[in-house]
């Protein structure tokens, strides 16, 4: 019974809410509708615009990404350009210092000559006065000609000192000093007081040295290359007044002999005549 008045209550609430909606008014439009119910499915364009506003940044960071990228590409490109550049200056500057190096030495090389170590060293051959001829003198004051070839020669020098020495008064005379070499030298020396400087010429003997300029005097030359040449020796002398013949007298000279002369050749006489008679008694036994 209770639950047939419980039933009938149900069934007269929902006839009142029925009739109740029913007579609700509706608005004109369907947008109005759509204001006053809301549906559980999400906005289109909310989700667009939420999308777009959402895929925005990322095109804006994709641009600022492409952008960065250029601008570090350009950096980068510019960078690398002038590395470029300075990397091919550089390579240009080394490759003209190899060159120049590369050149200097194929001339070093192409001057350097091969020489045999067992060969001699050059020297000097005299043709004025002839090395043949015996001792030449010469008078102080003439003029001096000294002409000589070169022998045994593989390296030619490009300069040659030419001295003359006297040991009696340790002098040394320069004729010539860095002068260029030549296959046959020669030199005239004015042997004047006034040219010979403050060693004045003795009546002595003297040597012509003949060497490379650009060694030292006392440099021992090896193979092929020239050497100290001081093998030609000459004398010179100070010439005297002319005296006639008639005023003329030999100071070591004499026509008489000395008493000691005489004696010596008297003892010498005498020593001759006694070997001779004491020879002929011993043989024959006359006496």
């Amino acid at each position: 019974m209770i639950q047939r008045l419980r039933l009938s209550h149900g069934l007269l609430m929902l006839f009142l809410l029925t009739s109740i909606i029913s007579a609700w008014p509706w608005p004109p439009s369907y947008k109005d509708i759509e204001g006053l119910i809301l549906r559980r499915q999400d906005n289109p364009k909310s989700d667009t615009s939420s999308t777009s506003s959402s895929a925005s940044p990322t095109k804006t960071s994709a641009a600022v990404s492409k952008t960065t990228k250029s601008d570090s590409k350009s950096a980068s490109g510019t960078g690398a350009s002038k590395t470029a550049k300075a990397s091919g200056t550089a390579a240009a500057t080394s490759g003209a210092a190899a060159s120049a190096s590369a050149s200097g030495t194929q001339k070093a090389a192409a001057t350097t000559q091969s020489v045999n170590p067992v060969l001699p060293a050059g020297g000097v051959n005299m043709i004025t006065p002839s090395a043949l001829a015996q001792t030449t003198y010469y008078k102080i004051g003439d003029y001096v000609s000294f002409a000589w070839n070169y022998t045994s020669l593989s390296i030619t020098p490009s300069k040659v000192d030419v001295l003359v020495s006297c040991s009696a008064n340790s002098a040394t005379y320069t004729l010539q000093s860095n002068a260029s070499f030549e296959k046959t030298g020669s030199i005239v020396w004015d042997t004047s007081p006034d040219i010979t400087g403050t060693a004045p010429l003795l009546t002595e003997t003297y040597t012509l040295v003949i060497y490379d300029a650009q060694e030292a005097i006392t440099e021992v030359a090896s193979a092929g290359k020239l050497g100290v040449s001081d093998d030609f020796t000459f004398g010179m002398y100070i010439p005297q007044k002319y005296t006639p013949l008639a005023d003329w007298t030999c100071a070591v000279c004499s026509a008489a002999l000395s008493d000691t002369e005489r004696q010596a050749l008297k003892f010498m006489f005498g020593m001759c005549i006694v070997t001779v008679l004491s020879f002929t008694w011993f043989v024959s036994g006359i006496f």
